[in-house]
């Protein structure tokens, strides 16, 4: 079948890829505009979704923009001493610091208190973006998969003291719907609380099944077949894309082992992260004809009340987990969630 253009890792961008240029295109433009209206975008979805993809795609178009310095960092590290050295670092912007007498020939260290961090690596990054703001440079930070941690929190707090004070450094993110929403609500990080959220929908069906006709020796017919039993999911697309290129097999014959990808390297680790009400739920829409009810059976069958369910409908929506758009109803939104869960957790 020659190379297979569909690709199974994680967060690197596939060779076929249908781009979500709308979201992205949006972000570029505010990030380039003179006086943008957000320094901060976050970027959330269930997993799988394509979030790192999406987030990957808008850095590497900035870095080829001279006036922007972009930055990755790890959120399981030290975020802030990371950023401080990885700054310092910049090829094109290190003789600047040094002539402005930023000396810093070891790493920065930095130590964490109840209060935070100590005062110098906050002092040394100040004094580099002011270097950044001199020379009309701008810095943009990614960060991949937040979580409300004390490293995290760290760090965003004293980024938000770098935006009060108008030094050029921007920010852009990735995580889970309930990482993010914890974030948020954390009392003392209200810029985050007010950042732009992008929550990646479905992708086309036309579009996935345009690509498919495009890279597999397939009708129509089965394009379309193969893009309807993706759900519009991002991770299903790639999988099924790369187990149709590696077999030839007709798609009825490659469902155990897409079934097999799913589960194992994004179901089971979404269906651990429900809470146990959440599980309720997912459990009678699994058990369903269709994997799909009305909200009214719902609350009848968990007792949950007109004011608790909203909080557990929302939490699973804008997880991803299930659609809510046809007003009254619940139904699964993952690619085959009904017939895996069933198989395995029931």
């Amino acid at each position: 079948m020659g190379n297979n253009p569909y690709s199974l890792t994680f967060g690197k961008i596939p060779y076929e890829l249908i781009s979500r240029s709308n979201e992205i295109g949006e972000m570029i433009d505010n990030f380039n505009s003179e006086t943008p209206n957000t320094s901060v975008y976050i970027i959330t979805g269930v997993r799988g979704s394509g979030k790192t993809v999406t987030m990957s795609a808008i850095i590497e178009k900035l870095k080829k923009d001279k006036k922007w310095i972009v930055i990755s960092l790890n959120a399981n590290r030290d975020i802030l001493q990371s950023f401080a050295s990885s700054l310092y670092e910049e090829t094109m912007m290190k003789p600047l610091f040094v002539e402005a007498g930023i000396g810093i020939n070891t790493p920065i260290g930095v130590s964490f208190s109840s209060n935070g961090p100590v005062p110098d690596v906050e002092v040394q990054i100040k004094k580099m973006l002011n270097v950044a703001k001199k020379h009309k440079k701008r810095v943009m930070i990614a960060i991949d998969e937040a979580t409300n941690d004390m490293n995290f929190k760290v760090f965003a707090s004293s980024y938000q003291m770098m935006l009060i004070e108008g030094l050029p450094v921007y920010l852009i993110m990735t995580g889970l719907y309930k990482n993010i929403n914890s974030l948020q609500n954390e009392k003392n990080l209200t810029f985050l609380y007010r950042a732009p959220k992008y929550e990646l929908k479905p992708l086309s069906i036309i579009a996935m099944s345009n690509n498919y006709k495009k890279n597999i020796d397939i009708t129509e017919e089965e394009a379309v077949q193969m893009a309807r039993l993706t759900k519009g999911y991002s991770y299903a697309f790639q999988v099924l894309g790369f187990l149709k290129c590696k077999t030839g097999k007709p798609i009825d014959e490659i469902i155990p082992e897409y079934d097999e990808m799913l589960e194992r390297y994004c179901y089971e680790k979404i269906w651990s992260e429900l809470t146990e009400r959440e599980k309720e739920i997912m459990r009678l829409l699994v058990m369903s004809k269709d994997g799909r009810m009305k909200a009214k059976d719902i609350k009848k069958k968990t007792g949950l009340t007109d004011q608790s369910y909203p909080t557990y409908r929302k939490s699973l929506s804008m997880s991803g987990v299930i659609d809510t758009s046809d007003y009254g109803y619940c139904e699964i939104a993952l690619p085959r969630f009904k017939e895996i869960i069933k198989r395995t957790e029931l």
